[in-house]
């Protein structure tokens, strides 16, 4: 059940006092039966809502309690300003929706969480590079995922074929500064690069999505397997043990440590698509490592020094014995 669709509910009931499973459907665009679990789940939580049977019925918090974050406990409170901070940091809507949360928070939980939101800063920009504005196909692709609307996209692969597709967008994941799209389609699920959007186009029509969809959960399935696709091929090699974390920082979760240090050298296997791909990461190592395994990463490692020998090697003076030197 996601958490936001439930502070929606608490929200709508505090504006309007009573609603009915229907009208929450509505505004939620949920099944009657999702609202009405919902609602359900509320009260069974001890949310202060109830149900008023008959004519002119409906759903209403006891008492017409407004409703807070009183609910909060403080480490919860705090756990809350710490993940909402950051984002205030670089987002004038997020600033202001902070301030509104810190004033519906009980006033002993307020300076903590205040303190909380304050301790950390978000600095998206790499060293040495540029801030890189969001791309505004992304605004657009929020809107239709909010509203559950339908987007028409053209849409470029990888080698710049354009296709239209039409698609029930899910969620925008953002990935160290690259956004995704993730959609339902005629074919399943899919995920799509916005920066390869050419164009999307919101079309009115509702957009179907799984009842029991969690996006970040579907997410972690798409990086687990494009993981799997980008180490089809393993390595082992030698290398001194002084170097290992460097290999670590290159190759991340497909770097493993295998055994003790043996004479100042550890046995690490790393993994990448192709044999190509291993080699070109290791060809600029030259004799730090040594490759153990496979045969065809060792191969591709021979062709590439041959290579840079015939393109690079041999014809010249040393620089030592140059003339003038």
């Amino acid at each position: 059940m996601r958490a936001d669709r439930l502070v929606a509910v608490l929200l709508l009931m505090q504006a309007r006092g009573r609603v009915t499973a229907a009208e929450l459907a509505t505004e939620l665009e949920v099944s009657v039966a999702t609202a009405r679990r919902d609602l359900e789940a509320l009260s069974a939580a001890g949310v202060p809502v109830y149900p008023q049977p008959g004519r002119g019925g409906g759903w209403s918090l006891v008492g017409g309690a407004r409703t807070d974050l009183s609910g909060l406990t403080a480490p919860e409170a705090r756990a809350l300003f710490l993940l909402v901070g950051p984002a205030a940091s670089v987002s004038s809507e997020a600033r202001a929706a902070l301030r509104k949360l810190v004033r519906a928070l009980p006033s002993t939980f307020r300076a903590d969480a205040e303190a909380a939101a304050e301790a950390t800063v978000t600095d998206p920009v790499r060293w040495g590079e540029h801030d890189r504005p969001r791309p505004p196909m992304v605004d657009l692709l929020q809107s239709a995922v909010i509203r559950r609307r339908r987007v028409r996209l053209t849409y470029a692969d990888h080698a710049g074929e354009r296709t239209e597709r039409l698609v029930d967008p899910w969620g925008l994941i953002d990935k160290d500064d690259v956004w995704y799209l993730l959609a339902g389609t005629d074919r399943g699920r899919r995920t799509f690069r916005v920066d390869r959007i050419a164009q999307a186009e919101p079309t009115g029509e509702p957009a179907e999505r799984p009842d029991d969809f969690v996006l970040a959960a579907v997410w972690q399935e798409v990086v687990d397997e494009v993981e799997r696709r980008r180490s089809r091929t393993w390595a082992t090699v030698l290398i001194e043990e002084r170097f290992a974390p460097i290999l670590r920082d290159r190759f991340g979760r497909h770097c493993h440590i295998d055994g003790e240090p043996d004479r100042g050298r550890v046995r690490v296997r790393l993994a990448a698509p192709t044999p190509l791909d291993i080699a070109r990461d290791l060809a600029g190592w030259g004799a730090l490592v040594e490759v153990v395994e496979p045969r065809s990463v060792r191969d591709e490692l021979a062709r590439i020094g041959a290579e840079l020998v015939a393109r690079h090697g041999g014809g010249g003076d040393p620089a030592g014995q140059r003339p003038g030197l």
